[in-house]
């Protein structure tokens, strides 16, 4: 049988191999509870599962003695593109494995210790060397991002009706970009990774015996990444490289209300502040810029992108005392608007929903819990021209059909 210290290592390898080729608003993950995703996220701040301790680690307080939580999601992308009227890449997106994983002990009748595993963002996108004519080329070419989330936390349960926490993130980011600008792609290729830190909170609040409300917060963080840039067609920087990403801070609200003994209603916001992205300047070691090719113009990276927001309602029914049905819908605002769009990360609006299902004592003190989901993205134009940050002289216009199962 494995112990305590190897489930943890096999944990973290997995969430490093596990997270390339996501899909999501922007390029974060939100799919890191098998249980949450069965109501699109609904209510999830509020608790109903070990995994709700990922947007509120104050909910692990709903749980006695020792618990365990393993779970993956399969995320399967679609993204073809257009131009003039033909087909010009057929499916950009790549298929992933996103795992997580979470423990928690209870010290004593206040006192509750946690750990979650996670890959809270992502990223792959594959594309032809030469599409579109060149022109497509010049927007888009193969990108990755991996990461992952150590988060250990510590909850106290103050009475009956009230219950806070508070948590450490220590998170993990690599990132490979590669940009055509001439001649044999790719002529930019960016490889790097890093360490970055940030905080947790979270509170729950129990003002009725049937209503449960709780709001969680993941604080931004500063990924100081370094690497080497590769630049084929000279006159600028080669070697070593290092960059600030910021990524952003979340707030999340849930709400699980009981109407009766066996259904329940569930409700959520979430706000995410991927404004503070802005641009992400690259630089070599000592804070000289690093040129691109021909020595000119500074790489940079100007993400500029909107806060995102989340809006979900959803229900869950004990049909049997040991099954549970839920499902739920949810509406999420891209962070990413029309003027910063590229083909590289074509997102837009999306409808979510899903459906799931809780299967307890299986096994004694085992559950299983399953969903899916289908992510409805809205039609998308994609027009990198002049006004549009990433625009470097070579004009796309285009739109991409996708979603996301």
């Amino acid at each position: 049988m494995l112990g305590t210290r190897s489930i943890l290592l096999a944990s973290v390898a997995l969430a490093i191999a596990g997270t390339d080729g996501a899909f999501a608003g922007a390029f974060a993950i939100r799919e890191q509870s098998a249980y949450g995703q069965g109501s699109s996220f609904a209510g999830v701040a509020a608790g109903g599962a070990l995994s709700s301790m990922f947007w509120n680690p104050a909910t692990i307080t709903q749980l006695d003695g020792l618990n365990t939580e393993m779970g993956a999601s399969l995320i399967i992308p679609f993204a073809e593109h257009k131009s003039g009227g033909a087909t010009v890449v057929n499916n950009s997106g790549e298929m992933a494995g996103v795992p997580s994983s979470y423990y928690s002990y209870q010290f004593n009748e206040n006192l509750w210790g946690g750990l979650g595993i996670n890959a809270p963002f992502g990223l792959g996108v594959s594309f032809p060397k030469i599409w579109a004519g060149g022109a497509g080329s010049a927007h888009a070419q193969d990108s990755a991002v991996q990461s992952i989330n150590l988060n250990p936390n510590i909850a106290y349960k103050v009475n009956e009706w009230l219950s806070v926490a508070v948590g450490l993130q220590a998170q993990y980011l690599g990132v490979n970009y590669e940009q055509f600008l001439g001649a044999v792609p790719p002529n930019l290729v960016l490889k790097g990774n890093g360490w970055g830190f940030g905080a947790t909170a979270g509170v729950t609040v129990k003002p009725t015996k049937t209503t449960t409300i709780g709001l969680g917060y993941r604080s931004a963080i500063n990924q100081n990444v370094s690497g080497k840039v590769y630049n084929n067609l000279g006159g600028g920087t080669n070697g070593p490289i290092e960059a600030e990403i910021r990524l952003p801070d979340t707030v999340t609200f849930g709400l699980r209300q009981d109407v009766n003994d066996r259904f329940r209603v569930l409700a959520g916001v979430e706000w995410s502040n991927w404004s503070r992205i802005g641009t992400t300047l690259i630089e070599q070691p000592g804070g000289a810029p690093a040129l691109g090719p021909g020595g000119v113009a500074q790489i940079a990276l100007p993400f500029e992108y909107d806060d995102g927001w989340l809006f979900s309602l959803g229900g869950e029914y004990d049909v049997y005392d040991n099954v549970t049905l839920r499902a739920g819908v949810a509406y999420e605002k891209s962070p990413i608007s029309d003027r910063v769009r590229t083909p590289r990360l074509p997102d837009n609006n999306r409808m979510w929903y899903s459906v799931g299902a809780t299967v307890k004592d299986i096994f004694p003190n085992l559950n299983i819990d399953l969903a899916y989901s289908f992510i409805d993205v809205a039609d998308t134009s994609v027009n990198v021209v002049a006004g549009n940050p990433w625009f470097t002289g070579t004009p796309y216009t285009g739109s991409v059909n996708s979603n996301i199962h």
